[in-house]
C-alpha cells in the first residue's frame, strides 16, 4: 500500500515525453537528451535528494544537468556551444539581477531549447532575511528573469546555497513552483581546474548512480570541463532527461513595477554591496544591474560570497582551447 501511494504521489508530479530525433544531426559521439520529463509544479513539490521527502523520478543512470548563477557574457555562450554540440539540452536557475543584465544571453538561453528557473534576485541567503525581505527576493528574482525572457519562465526555483526556510517553502508552494535542490556536486565554484570539476561529478554520480547535477554557468571550470564531462559522461553510460514545466511561472504584479526594464550598469559605477555576491573575482569588465529602487534589508550579517577560485589547472588536454574562449575576451 505505501509503494503504491509513493508511486501516484510521484506520478503527480512529472510525465514522461517524447524525444525527438536531433541527436541525429550531432553525430555519435554526442550524450544527446534521452528523454523529456514534464513537470506539474502543483503545490511546490521537491526535487532532489538533498532535501529529504523529494521525489525521484530518474531511473537509474540518468542524470538532469543544472546551471545556476547566471548568465554570464562570456561563459554562457561557451556552454550552450557545447550543449548543442553534444544535443544535451540542461535547466538553468538564473539570478533576477544577471538576467536583466544580459536579456539577450537569457532569450538565447531559451531559444535553443533550454528550460529556465528562477534562483532569487541577488543569491542572498534566504536564511538570513526578515519573512518580507525574503519573499522579495524571491519574487524581483521571478520577475527580473521574466522580464529578461519576455514570456513566462518555468516555474522551477532552487535556493540559493540550498538554504531552505520552512516560510520560503510555504510561500513557493502557495505559488505552485517546484523547489528542485541536486544529488550531484560539481563544486565548480572551489576551483578553476576542469579535471578537479569532471572528478568531483564522476565520483559523485560513482556513489549515486544518478541524480541532478549541480553546475554554475559563471565557473570556468564549468565552462572549460563541460565538453570532456559529456564524453565521458555518455562513455560510462549515463543519460541526459531534460525538466520541461507542465505549466507557465507567474509574476506579481508589484515586483514587475519595482524592477523597471533591463539595462546595464557599468560595475565601476555601482556600490560593490550592491554587487551579486556570486559574481566571480576574475570577471573582467564585468558590468552589474543595480538592485531595484525599493532595496530589500537583511535582518543579519550578509552571507560571504562563494571562496575565490584557485588558479586554473592545465590537467585537460584541450585546456588551451577552452581557455581561448572563455578568456579571450578579457
Amino acid at each position: 500500500m505505501r509503494g503504491s501511494l509513493r508511486l501516484g504521489l510521484v506520478a503527480a508530479a512529472f510525465a514522461v515525453l517524447p524525444v525527438g530525433g536531433a541527436l541525429a544531426q550531432c553525430g555519435p559521439a554526442a550524450i544527446g537528451t534521452s528523454r523529456q520529463v514534464e513537470i506539474d509544479t502543483t503545490g511546490g513539490p521537491a526535487f532532489g535528494q538533498v532535501h529529504s521527502g523529494s521525489r525521484d523520478f530518474l531511473q537509474p543512470g540518468e542524470i538532469v544537468l543544472t546551471f545556476d548563477d547566471g548568465p554570464h557574457k562570456q561563459l554562457t555562450p561557451v556552454i550552450l556551444e557545447t550543449l548543442a554540440h553534444h544535443c544535451a539540452k540542461a535547466t538553468f536557475f538564473m539570478l533576477g539581477q544577471r538576467a536583466m543584465m544580459y536579456p539577450d544571453l537569457v532569450r538565447e538561453v531559451e531559444r535553443r531549447g533550454h528550460s529556465i528557473g528562477t534562483h532569487t534576485w541577488s543569491h542572498a541567503n534566504l536564511q538570513r532575511l526578515s519573512a518580507s525581505a525574503m519573499v522579495a527576493e524571491i519574487e524581483l528574482g521571478i520577475s527580473g528573469v521574466q522580464k529578461a525572457l519576455g514570456k513566462p519562465a518555468a516555474p522551477f526555483f532552487r535556493f540559493p546555497y540550498l538554504a531552505t526556510p520552512r516560510n520560503a517553502v510555504d510561500h513557493l508552494k502557495q505559488r505552485n513552483t517546484g523547489i528542485f535542490s541536486i544529488d550531484v556536486d560539481s563544486k565548480d565554484f572551489r576551483t578553476r581546474s576542469p579535471s578537479v570539476a569532471m572528478r568531483n561529478v564522476m565520483n559523485g554520480l560513482k556513489s549515486r548512480g544518478r541524480g541532478i547535477i549541480l553546475f554554475h554557468d559563471i565557473q570556468p571550470s564549468t565552462a572549460g570541463a563541460l565538453g570532456a564531462l559529456l564524453t565521458d559522461l555518455k562513455a560510462a553510460g549515463y543519460r541526459v532527461v531534460h525538466l520541461v514545466p507542465k505549466q507557465h511561472q507567474t509574476t506579481i504584479v508589484a515586483y514587475d513595477q519595482r524592477i523597471g526594464t533591463p539595462s546595464r550598469v557599468v560595475a565601476s559605477n555601482v556600490p560593490v554591496q550592491q554587487r551579486s555576491v556570486v559574481a566571480p573575482a576574475w570577471e573582467g569588465r564585468t558590468e552589474h544591474y543595480p538592485a531595484p529602487h525599493l532595496a530589500v534589508a537583511h535582518t543579519s550579517a550578509r552571507p560571504q560570497a562563494k571562496p575565490t577560485p584557485q588558479a586554473p589547472a592545465h590537467s585537460v588536454a584541450n585546456d588551451d582551447d577552452w581557455r581561448s574562449k572563455v578568456f579571450g575576451g578579457f
